[in-house]
């Protein structure tokens, strides 16, 4: 069985191997083993200490397969950001240049650097080892951060936006950073990148153009990939556009992905979740039932699984086996947050 967890501390070794396998362009997971303990520690810390309003927090949360204790996946949210560091994107705007006496009308895209998604709650760090992108599990680890935020919606920021790795090849070379690189940064993309995850960012103050540039400036390639995403994340922004996300025009300013965003009310799997308690039943009594994401309602113990249930509208109870509950972390009678994968 398949269960999402928060991470713990003994998880390095495997933080770490997901970290090698996810390549350039995963930002928020550099292969450091400082920066990987960092996170590790603050969202240890983020789980076990209650906040009471959207903050500088960051769960992280693993994929654990129970009949292995393998850690086969990763995911987290950021509850606010932008408190502690600079929060960069590019906003893809227009200028237009018009003289009626030349009867001339040219409209231009442009790329502004800003700070307008700081407070926004972030979801991030979505990664599933190769061994296990089959059947729901991928939709499990992403849905399961938002049966987190469902259940306690005060701890996270609003909008709910999502960074898309955007287009890069098979050694890392991104084609919009290649332009930006030969003109203002004078460094490779991975090397970037790599800065960038480990909290290093004051570079992109520094060198970064000050003012908008106009898109058609920038070389053919660059420009072909804006707002595009890697082939490997193609997956990822299909899931989250069934949940509401769309992009408003706001690409990453180091391989011009896009960022996606929903208000969190809207979030479909948000939405569509309910409160319900737990009857434990016999394994006969839901061998014929459906497939549900289930997540109890607790915070330094959370746990969401994918389960076979039965729900019970008169009562309000969702019925599941006591082998569901002991991976749920719950007992008889027990809240639990239920979403139907249908």
């Amino acid at each position: 069985m398949l269960v999402i967890r928060p991470i713990r501390e003994d998880d390095y070794a495997s933080l770490y191997k997901i970290a090698c396998e996810s390549g350039i362009g995963f930002t928020s997971l550099p292969v450091n083993e400082e920066l990987l303990r960092s996170k590790i520690t603050r969202a240890v810390r983020s789980f076990s200490r209650r906040a009471h309003k959207p903050g500088p927090e960051s769960y992280l949360m693993v994929m654990e397969d129970t009949s292995t204790g393998e850690v086969v996946g990763t995911c987290g949210i950021e509850a606010c950001v932008g408190l502690t560091d600079a929060f960069y994107h590019y906003h893809v705007g227009k200028v237009v240049h018009s003289s009626r006496e030349l009867k001339v009308h040219n409209t231009v895209e442009t790329l502004t650097l800003c700070n307008d998604y700081t407070g926004s709650a972030e979801l991030c760090t979505l990664f599933l080892r190769e061994s296990h992108r089959r059947g729901l599990a991928g939709r499990l680890l992403s849905r399961s951060r938002m049966l987190l935020m469902a259940e306690h919606p005060e701890l996270f920021g609003s909008p709910v936006i999502a960074e898309m790795r955007g287009v890069s090849d098979e050694h890392g070379r991104s084609p919009f950073w290649q332009w930006l690189e030969q003109h203002f940064f004078s460094m490779d993309f991975p090397t970037a990148d790599y800065l960038t995850g480990i909290g290093q960012k004051v570079f992109i103050a520094e060198l970064m153009p000050k003012y908008p540039i106009y898109v058609n400036l920038l070389s053919e390639a660059a420009q072909d990939v804006i707002g595009k995403v890697h082939e490997k994340t193609q997956p990822a922004l299909q899931l989250l556009k069934t949940e509401g996300f769309r992009c408003k025009g706001y690409v990453d300013i180091f391989d011009a992905g896009p960022t996606v965003e929903a208000e969190l009310s809207q979030i479909r799997s948000v939405r569509n979740s309910q409160r319900r308690h737990l009857l434990i039943v016999d394994e006969v009594e839901v061998a014929e039932a459906e497939d549900f994401m289930i997540a109890n309602t607790q915070l330094a113990n959370y746990r969401c699984a994918l389960a076979k249930a039965k729900l019970d509208d008169e009562t309000g109870a969702v019925l599941l086996t006591a082998e569901a509950a002991d991976v749920l972390c719950v007992k008889q009678g027990d809240p639990l947050r239920v979403l139907a994968v249908k």
